[in-house]
């Protein structure tokens, strides 16, 4: 049993945690079609492991080395790798607006995703008072790490820097998933609030 397979099957065991992870950081271990037919570049099946409210797909890549990094492909046609293990993507997933990080990043600039990101954290305790709570409920019971939001940019930053050329997601008709990384710097509309 691979780590990734612990991990999914802990999830599975534990309804309560199943729930935060579905409601508060949108990884829905039952959506797991969200992800069929989808293929890296280099011709490496992909594994759907769960999907998101709006269609995206969370998915294993299983390499030679037994490693199973874990790419994300949106509704969108945007994708690539998030982290290079599960245990690493479910502390992004639940540490991190990570996707908004991604979408504000200014083309993939670090410091653009800091800036991001801390702005990104104070409308999500705004709007979930409990999420320091939930994001802790969830690490405990999968023995994660709570990471901090700064450390886990640079962690996603990083993962997503690698997606050319090893982990560029195609779909069924050979059409390759754009970049990770969004051109924006802020919302723009109104920048941030």
């Amino acid at each position: 049993m691979t780590s990734s397979d612990h991990l999914l099957d802990l999830i599975q065991s534990r309804p309560d945690i199943q729930e935060l992870l579905r409601s508060s950081f949108s990884f829905d271990i039952e959506r797991k079609r969200c992800g069929d037919g989808l293929r890296l570049a280099s011709g490496r099946s992909l594994e759907p492991i769960a999907g998101e409210f709006a269609g995206g797909a969370y998915l294993l890549c299983t390499e030679e080395n037994g490693r199973q990094p874990v790419v994300f492909a949106s509704s969108e046609g945007k994708g690539g790798l998030i982290a290079d293990d599960l245990a690493g993507a479910l502390e992004i997933i639940i540490g991190l607006a990570w996707q908004d990080c991604l979408g504000f990043s200014g083309g993939g600039n670090v410091k653009v995703m800091q800036v991001s990101a801390q702005h990104l954290e104070r409308s999500l305790a705004r709007d979930n008072p409990e999420i320091a709570e939930e994001r802790a409920a969830v690490a405990a019971a999968l023995s994660l790490r709570v990471v901090s939001v700064a450390d886990l940019v640079i962690r996603l930053q990083e993962a997503a820097s690698r997606t050319e050329p090893d982990y560029v997601v195609v779909d069924e008709d050979g059409q390759a998933y754009g970049s990770p990384f969004g051109e924006y710097s802020e919302p723009r509309l109104g920048g941030w609030r």
